[in-house]
């Protein structure tokens, strides 16, 4: 059966940087948790081989900053400032996934390059991403790539495990452990109003 990451990608609330949180910050975080709306979808974690192959697609470098829309347990961001000494911002709804990517960062000693944000990804400021990555689902993605033609630069990178962007055609597709993974590019400014529709 394929794996898939549902990730928790969607909320009405605000976002909220918590960098380094430790258990003061639980009670903190179950309040946020009440002026969240319910994940759309649970979370199934990004096998690390698909992990490899969506930051080696991407061309990661240490002058990348990666965004991961819809974190989960931070293992992207972490990989990426890991492998490649790049900065890394992890958005997720669900404030135990924030937990636990905060714990995996200072557990693998990179919290002075990565940060995750408990908030909704539709409303977060994804404009400083040089490669934003997704393992989200197909209508997401589509709800979504206006946001990433908007905020993003001409030339960002993003990558999607397993879920493609409609009539968005891929610059590149990888299968890796039966899934694929997608590559896009973000067009100059003048093309991406040309750019297809999601109808």
């Amino acid at each position: 059966m394929e794996r898939r990451q549902f990730l928790a990608g969607l909320g009405a609330f605000g976002v909220a940087p918590l960098l380094g949180a430790t258990e003061r910050s639980i009670p903190l975080l179950a309040q946020a948790a009440t002026e969240l709306r319910e994940p759309d979808v649970i979370f199934v974690p990004t096998p690390n081989d698909v992990v490899d192959k969506m930051l080696e697609m991407a061309k990661v470098t240490a002058k990348d900053v990666v965004y991961d829309l819809g974190c989960g347990d931070g293992r992207i961001v972490i990989t990426a400032a890991q492998k490649y000494r790049a900065r890394g911002v992890g958005i997720d709804i669900d404030p135990e996934r924030i937990g636990e990517a905060t714990a995996n960062a200072r557990k693998a000693g990179v919290t002075e390059r990565v940060k995750f944000i408990l908030g909704d990804l539709f409303e977060a400021d994804i404009s400083p991403a040089t490669v934003v990555t997704l393992y989200l689902l197909t209508d997401l993605n589509l709800k979504l790539r206006p946001k990433l033609m908007k905020d993003l630069n001409p030339g960002a990178r993003v990558v999607s495990h397993a879920f493609a962007m409609g009539d968005w055609k891929p610059e590149r597709t990888a299968e890796v452990g039966g899934t694929t993974v997608y590559l896009w590019r973000i067009p100059p400014r003048s093309l991406s109003a040309l750019a297809p529709t999601n109808s």
